[in-house]
């Protein structure tokens, strides 16, 4: 270890891209550090994490996933729970009366494991729902309540450099498996930055091996990912945006331009009416603005304008990278806007 000032790493590649499964495709730019707000960490970790939203069916719960096989009694049948295939099992017991309360029992105990790999024995129901009522207690103050990203996965090891601004000392660690590198990500606080140490490889849902050298390319790659991803890892399924948008008010849980300014619009609450005009508070004061969608080359987008000054920068036309019935996240070149239903 020895003192540093910086971590930025450069490197030179040749941009190659591939049509064929398993054909190498390269991405050339230059690194940045990452703290641990970044919007590229949190990524990142969505793509290590467990997963844990796959066997909601199950638990109603993306805070966990439930080790199979398990047994589980639903609306008086009783159902081994092997495989993901039996899912749809358990779905359609679920869909054949709509008259049911649609109680899901576990023959306990049962065994669940958290975003971070750690694992836990549950006993009885009683336990599971202390389980559940505690994550839900946890998740309040979280940016946005999106799942794992499946449909892309890295190829280990790979080495990170991680930057102490107090001491300025910096350490090269080596990172093995996804339960390494989201931990790492997790549990790093303000004070650490990190470098990833490019190039690093990939495999995305084509099963194409991606070269990456640089953050710019990883995160485009991720987002890439999640529009051939299924709804389990957080995309926009089959949800009507404008339903989710007008239903409630919102708040904003990041908001990124040039520096994180989250902080300096916690204050604001939105309503987005149907007929495309806004209702801000702002404690007793309230201000309107009007917001409209547009699609540009197949991206949906929406556009806000505020009448209020202090919500000047809001103003733009942002891409629509993901949303759920309870937050969307937008994106803008390098700014990033993300609501959270209050």
């Amino acid at each position: 270890m020895k003192p540093i000032k910086y971590l930025l790493l450069s490197f030179v590649a040749i941009l190659f891209i591939a049509c064929q499964k398993d054909e190498l495709v390269v991405i050339q730019d230059n690194t940045q550090n990452l703290s641990y707000n970044s919007p590229l960490t949190n990524l990142i970790s969505r793509v290590a994490q467990s997963a844990t939203s796959k066997d909601n069916v199950l638990d109603n719960s993306s805070c966990f996933s439930i080790h199979l096989p398990v047994v589980v009694n639903v609306d008086g049948k009783q159902i081994i729970v092997s495989n993901e295939n039996d899912y749809k099992t358990v779905q359609s017991v679920l869909d054949a009366f709509s008259d049911d309360d649609d109680e899901i029992d576990f023959v306990y105990p049962i065994t669940i494991q958290f975003k971070n790999f750690n694992t836990q024995q549950i006993l009885n129901s009683d336990q599971l729902a202390e389980v559940i009522n505690n994550c839900n207690q946890d998740n309040k103050d979280n940016k946005d309540d999106f799942d794992e990203i499946e449909c892309i996965n890295m190829n280990y090891p790979i080495k990170i450099s991680v930057y102490n601004a107090n001491n300025q000392i910096a350490n090269t660690i080596t990172i093995q498996s996804d339960r390494d590198l989201f931990n790492t990500l997790k549990n790093f606080g303000g004070n650490l930055f990190i470098a990833i140490n490019y190039p690093i490889s990939v495999t995305n849902s084509n099963g194409q091996k991606v070269i990456i050298i640089n953050n710019s390319d990883f995160e485009t790659i991720i987002e890439a990912s999640i529009k051939n991803c299924g709804a389990n890892s957080g995309g926009v399924g089959n949800t009507n945006f404008v339903s989710v948008l007008t239903n409630g008010k919102w708040q904003i849980s990041y908001f990124f331009k040039s520096r994180d300014e989250t902080l300096n619009y916690k204050v604001y609450k939105f309503i987005f009416n149907s007929n495309g005009s806004i209702i801000v508070t702002e404690g007793i004061n309230n201000s309107t603005g009007d917001w409209s969608g547009f699609v540009n080359n197949g991206q949906q987008g929406l556009q806000l304008n505020f009448d209020n000054n202090k919500l000047d920068k809001l103003e733009s036309e942002w891409k629509i990278m993901e949303y759920t019935s309870t937050s969307i996240r937008l994106k803008k070149e390098n700014e990033y806007l993300s609501f959270t239903k209050k």
